[in-house]
This record gives C-alpha cells, structure tokens and sequence, in this order.
C-alpha cells in the first residue's frame, strides 16, 4: 500500500484514516518489519521547531499520524486535507483487537506501576488471545541496556510505550535501531484511559472535536500546554502567508 504524506511545519504526517492505518500496521506485523509511529499533536509539532535533536528523532520515524484536531486542522489551512485524526488511544485499541485474533506477542511500557499493572490485567481479560511478554513502568533507569535488550529477547511484535512526550519519542528513537521487529507506538497517558484511571471524553465531544477541551475541563493544570494551540494555529498561517508572499 502506497502511503503520501502532508508537511505540517516540517513534520510529515501520514496521509491515512484509522482503518487503513490499522491494515499498514497489520501488514508490517505480519512482514514482521520494524516500525516506529509518532501519533503527534500540536504541541510535538511546536517543540521539535525549537529541538533538533528531538526532530532529528521524529525523523526516524517511519509513520507520524494526525493525533490531535488541530493537525487535521492546520493541514486543511495549508491547502493539503487529511481524512481524519489518528489518535494514539483508537490505534492502541485496534491494535489489541487485532492482536487478540492473531496471538500477537505484546510488550507494555510506561506509566505508574499501578496503572501498569491494571492496564496489563485488563488486556489479558478484554483481549484474551494476546501474549503479553512482558512490561515495564515508566520509572526506570534511562541509561539502564536491560530494557531494550529485555525486549529485543522477548520480540514482541507490539510494544506500546506510555512515556508521555517527548519521553517515548526520545526512548523510542535513541533505541529503535537495536530491534529486530515490532511495531513501536509512543501513546502518551492511554494506559490511564484504558485503565480506568482517567476518563475520556464522552464520544458527543469526541465529535465536536472537543476532547482538548474536555480534558481541559477535567484537568485545570494542563491550561498552560494549551497555550501552544493558538500559536500553533499562528505559525501555520503565518508559514501560508510567507509561501504566498
């Protein structure tokens, strides 16, 4: 399957829906070949304008999806549509479900111990027919090699990595090259959602493309990384604006 991509402001996003998304990833699973997704939004947009070393390592990535309303948005700004968010929490869920039918050997990574171990369980329950290989909260020694090789050894063909930005980025890009196969997602908090930890937005504002705000809502300390959105929205037009001038 031929995949175009749409340059936001340097970074390229894969030019898909989920469900096509989700047949890629089945398909490099099966082919049994390395892959790297980012499901990025506007605020990993912005900051890999200010860090070259953390764009460098979006550059390893084999496949960047629309994670965020405001990827899609800003895509439509500059003339290149794309057909809808892919988010990090609906790749994982697919994922699972297609795992569960094929057995596929599964690797959890990231958040608190707690939330881990509940997301690990709730896996094994909802998805019966996955091998889960093994897991790791996200507290751990960065410059620790026993993780990388823990799971090089495992060969999970999925290894869902719940760092937070840009942590699993970072963690993902610096060790990529030592795995054989896998398909290596960043998912920022999803195991917190998928736990039962935190609670998604209602799908009515999933619709409205309303979960920022929603979370906003929920989580009043997170209104200074909403600052990036209009600033985002800025940059893009301005960049427009600039191309046209």
């Amino acid at each position: 399957m031929t995949l175009k991509f749409v340059h936001i402001l340097g970074v390229p996003f894969v030019h898909t829906n989920q469900k096509d998304f989700i047949a890629t990833l089945e398909e490099r699973i099966d082919k049994q070949e390395k892959t790297f997704v980012v499901t990025a939004n506007p605020e990993i947009v912005m900051h890999s304008l200010k860090d070259q070393p953390y764009k460098k390592l979006l550059a390893k990535a084999t496949y960047i999806t629309a994670d965020g309303i405001g990827i899609v948005k800003a895509a439509a700004i500059i003339g290149e549509p794309l057909p809808e968010r892919v988010s990090g929490y609906d790749v994982m869920l697919d994922l699972l479900e297609s795992a569960n039918k094929t057995h596929a050997r599964v690797f959890f990574l990231g958040a608190s111990e707690a939330v881990l171990q509940a997301t690990v369980k709730k896996a094994k329950t909802d998805y019966p027919g996955i091998k889960v290989v093994g897991s790791q909260n996200g507290f751990f020694d960065w410059n620790d090699h026993q993780l990388p090789q823990q799971i090089q050894n495992m060969k999970p063909d999925i290894v869902f990595v719940a760092l937070g930005f840009p942590r699993q980025e970072q963690w993902i890009g610096t060790h990529i090259d030592q795995f054989d196969k896998g398909v290596f997602i960043g998912i920022g908090g999803s195991f917190d959602v998928f736990s039962g930890s935190v609670k998604r937005a209602p799908e009515m504002w999933q619709k409205m493309n309303l979960e920022w705000f929603y979370r906003l809502v929920k989580q009043p300390s997170r209104w200074k990384r909403m600052l990036v959105l209009p600033k985002f929205a800025a940059t893009v037009i301005g960049r427009k604006a600039f191309r046209k001038g």
